[in-house]
């Protein structure tokens, strides 16, 4: 009963919660909006949504997570998607593609990192896509060289030179 119990309590937090939102959003509208007459950006009703309900130190640690994210052992695709979850705590970097590709480059690991700064690409979307290729070709090179050392070399055997005898 103990799950049941705590089923019914997180239900009622998230109604709670709801509620509390729904109230803080008719309200915003009504004084801030003209009742709806203003139509909201996603964008400022997200900015809005969190100086009211994600708390201020959350906020600058989960900025601080982008700020020092880097790949490690993840792959791109997870690297990327990480990098896209926490970039929306950090609007002022990723509001300009430039930078916001600037910052996803520095966080590759060394070999992906280096090529692509080379190209200098001005998106992300350039940046990610070369960099997938980049992995892609390196995941090969690996599987051939693994496959390469599994198969079995053929034997050369020295055939002594008969010395001559006088």
């Amino acid at each position: 009963m103990q799950t049941q119990a705590h089923t019914q309590a997180a239900l009622q937090a998230q109604l709670e919660a709801q509620e509390r939102a729904d109230v803080w959003w008719a309200s915003l509208l009504r004084t801030r909006f003209e009742g709806g007459a203003i139509d909201v950006a996603w964008d400022e009703f997200v900015r809005l949504f969190r100086a009211k309900f994600v708390l201020e130190h959350i906020q600058d640690q989960m900025e601080q997570k982008f700020l020092s994210l880097a790949q490690g052992s993840m792959t791109m695709l997870e690297y990327e998607a990480r990098f896209s979850e926490l970039s929306k705590y950090a609007p002022h970097i990723v509001e300009d593609e430039r930078r916001k590709t600037k910052k996803f480059v520095m966080g590759l690991k060394p070999s992906p990192r280096t090529r692509l700064v080379a190209f200098d690409h001005r998106t992300l979307d350039e940046a990610l896509s070369a960099a997938c290729r980049q992995e892609g070709e390196l995941e090969q090179y690996f599987e051939e060289k693994k496959a390469s050392q599994k198969r079995p070399t053929a034997t050369f055997q020295r055939q002594d030179k008969k010395k001559a005898v006088y």
